[in-house]
């Protein structure tokens, strides 16, 4: 039975794996979902940057691995696999500096049979993993490889480069668009439409995804207007920095970047937030 929660709110998201999910949570939450994916998570048809980092790293070695994701980690490494034995990729980073930004490339990690050196704590942000690695060692001079999810993470690479470090991007997965953008456009147009009260964020590269549409339909102007009123609710501050860099405002964030644990708090503090920012009428 649902909570009284939203209270009957529409509560728009763009999950694609977890599209599923994420519409019983919002149901089971009291608010009625609008779920469509804004993503495609696809294997790069080239893997020459993996490889050519793969082939660097047994040859030259490596001073700092940073992993940034738990899907990346092991992408990764099957790719490497695929020209290298497990053996001489363990021997290769036995004196590397393994950093893993959060809980899922920890995991995939370890299911691949080795230790982090570092863990990046909460919130998992590009500034969290330069001060962990700033506190651990200076790394001027040194080759730092970045695992790359998405699109770059262009802050998190200047700021090592800064730094003095000698830094390769290693790219092995991007976001695409859905092949049928239709149910994105829909969820678009009930949002432009005034019909949406809650947009969920639990990915950057959503509301990059989300932004690209309205561009190429001329509606940006106008989605950032129907957003004041809305309530916008982010993941974590990863999420929610891409946000703000759109010009938008992030109206919540949960506890922890967990999407049970977005849903149920936001379902808790959404009546508040918009009286907030509407006035009585909400």
């Amino acid at each position: 039975m649902a909570s009284a929660g939203f209270n009957g709110l529409t509560v728009a998201a763009f999950e694609s794996r977890m599209a599923a999910e994420m519409t019983r949570l919002i149901e089971r939450h009291g608010g009625k979902p609008l779920v469509a994916p804004a993503l495609r998570e696809i294997p790069l048809e080239d893997n020459s940057a993996a490889l050519q980092f793969g082939k660097q790293l047994l040859t030259e070695g490596l001073d700092v691995l940073v992993l940034l994701t738990g899907a990346g980690t092991t992408t990764l490494f099957e790719i490497l696999q695929t020209r290298h034995t497990k053996a001489d990729l363990s021997a290769a980073l036995a004196h590397t500096v393994l950093i893993a930004r959060g809980p899922k490339p920890v995991a995939a990690l370890k299911a691949l049979g080795f230790q982090p050196t570092l863990t990046v704590p909460e919130p998992n942000t590009w500034v969290d993993v330069v001060s962990t690695l700033d506190a651990y060692r200076p790394v001027k001079g040194l080759r730092v490889a970045v695992q790359e999810y998405g699109l770059p993470n262009r802050d998190l690479l200047e700021a090592l480069k800064q730094r003095g470090a000698n830094v390769v991007s290693v790219p092995v997965y991007r976001w695409a668009l859905p092949e049928d953008t239709a149910p994105l456009k829909q969820v678009i147009d009930q949002i432009l439409a005034g019909q949406v009260q809650v947009l969920l964020i639990t990915n950057a590269a959503q509301i990059d995804h989300v932004m690209q549409v309205l561009e190429q339909d001329g509606k940006t102007t106008k989605f950032k207007t129907i957003c004041r009123k809305l309530v916008i609710a982010s993941i974590g501050p990863t999420a929610s920095e891409r946000i703000r860099s759109h010009g938008l405002t992030v109206d919540f964030e949960p506890s922890h970047g967990k999407m049970g644990i977005l849903v149920k708090e936001c379902s808790e503090q959404v009546h508040a937030i918009l009286l907030n920012k509407r006035g009585p009428q909400a």
